[in-house]
């Protein structure tokens, strides 16, 4: 016998405003569609007026005793609200961790431009990873590869107010930290 199991969509986001009948208070605090305070209405009441209007009752502040509900036109308050949330979404900012790489070999000069990297990173909000990748030989010098990354963070220290998020960690040939700006 076979089992045969159907995919179900999820339900879309709901924006949090009850409309009409979907409203469970028994009286409501009307405001008009141009702004005006007009008073408590039973819910039926709401609902005739609307109606009369054409327009739908909106619940806006649920939390308000009675209730707040106005005369909106529901699917244009709801388009205006995800228009709004998808808006929000697009400016927020994602943090990145970007990273920065030394060698065991590296020169001062080098140095200052990865320091140079590493505040640009930091300023723009972002996290930096250091890492250091030690190859055949070079594996046998850990503490000094150490030395250099720790020397690099508390150079980066003086430069700008840094934070480690992760300490130091050794993983077979790569030593690595991140650190954030506070």
């Amino acid at each position: 016998m076979r089992i045969i199991r159907r995919f179900q969509r999820p339900k879309k986001e709901e924006i949090g405003n009850k409309a009409n009948e979907r409203i469970f208070a028994p009286e409501l605090r009307l405001i008009d569609e141009k702004g005006e305070h007009l008073g408590v209405f039973s819910k039926e009441e709401a609902l005739r007026l609307a109606r009369e209007k054409g327009l739908d009752l909106v619940e806006i502040s649920p939390k308000e005793n009675p209730p707040i509900a106005k005369f909106l036109d529901f699917g244009k308050f709801k388009y205006e609200k995800e228009k709004e949330m998808r808006k929000q979404k697009a400016h927020a900012k994602q943090v990145e961790v970007k990273g920065v790489r030394l060698s065991l070999k590296i020169s001062i000069g080098d140095i200052s431009v990865r320091e140079g990297q590493a505040i640009k990173f930091l300023e723009a909000g972002d996290k930096a990873r250091i890492e250091m990748i030690l190859r055949g030989r070079e594996r046998a010098h850990g503490a000094l590869a150490a030395e250099i990354i720790n020397n690099f963070v508390k150079n980066l220290g003086e430069k700008i107010k840094i934070r480690t998020e992760q300490p130091l960690t050794r993983q077979d040939g790569k030593l690595m930290t991140i650190i954030t700006k506070m």
